[in-house]
């Protein structure tokens, strides 16, 4: 290898190394913030949320889902299969289940977060923290998609349980047993209930 080569082979390098600092960088101050904008709104242990605070908590909380990939990930082939009015009403459904769920248990909110790593690959990135509540430490991870130049959720993992494989795994079993008709019965009824 010449000379040449060799300066350009480390040019590429550095400057591919760079490129990939400032993405974790840049993943990291959405998610601090975000964070941020949580903890505002959430406050100390037993404050009262009005209902517009919680429409906003959710609004936070959700926005950088995907809740088609998560949908079309949680549904597997049978995603597939189903008309363009049949899938958005899944997800429509989907999204509010979970939107709703987001609400459940805010402590977690409130806890302390540490950033373990970030990494990221070709409009990728896996986020993997810890949420640190009073002795209690909970790992929280993220699985990242840069889309239309915004990072997104596309699954989420709490204490190693990952949303849209655990759903996939309830959806798929409840289809093979009973069919989609009452899988989508079922989440018109949890919709109601939201």
């Amino acid at each position: 290898m010449n000379f040449i080569s060799l300066i350009f082979s480390a040019t590429v390098i550095f400057s591919t190394l760079s490129i990939g600092s400032d993405v974790k960088k840049e993943i990291r101050s959405i998610l601090e913030q975000r964070d941020q904008q949580i903890k505002e709104l959430v406050g100390p242990e037993d404050t009262e949320l009005t209902e517009a605070q919680r429409e906003k908590l959710r609004r936070i909380i959700n926005d950088m889902m995907d809740f088609r990939e998560i949908a079309s990930f949680a549904l597997a082939d049978k995603y597939d299969e189903l008309s363009r009015d049949e899938q958005e009403e899944f997800i429509d459904l989907f999204a509010r289940i979970i939107r709703d769920q987001s609400l459940q248990q805010l402590d977690i909110y409130r806890a302390e977060v540490i950033y373990e790593d970030i990494d990221v690959s070709n409009g990728s990135a896996i986020v993997t923290t810890t949420a640190v509540l009073e002795d209690t430490r909970i790992p929280v991870s993220y699985r990242m998609q840069k889309r239309a130049g915004e990072w997104v959720f596309t699954d989420m993992s709490v204490d190693d349980a990952w949303t849209a494989e655990s759903y996939r795994r309830s959806f798929q079993n409840i289809i093979r047993r009973r069919g989609y008709d009452a899988l989508i019965e079922n989440l018109r009824k949890r919709a109601e209930q939201t």
